[in-house]
């Protein structure tokens, strides 16, 4: 599983990643945990708010933070 936090690295863009490293870590998954923070790589994605979770390529959130378990719903 590829997971993706994407955002200028605000503080709610960190705080989304910390959700999503303690979530892979109580559900036990196997993931590759990304941070993006190039505009370039997030305009790709079409997000027009951040932070934003991307899953496995596919857009799950944008302009949140998701909680831990809202997060581990997600990846398993």
């Amino acid at each position: 599983m590829k997971i993706q936090v994407l955002g200028p690295g605000c503080t709610n863009c960190k705080h989304l990643h910390r959700n999503v490293m303690a979530a892979v870590m109580e559900a036990r998954v196997v993931a590759d945990v990304e941070q993006i923070e190039d505009i370039t790589e997030i305009m790709k994605y079409g997000v027009m708010a951040t932070p934003a979770l991307v899953i496995d390529g596919a857009v799950r959130t944008s302009g949140k933070v998701l909680s831990v378990s809202e997060i581990k719903k997600l990846i398993t």
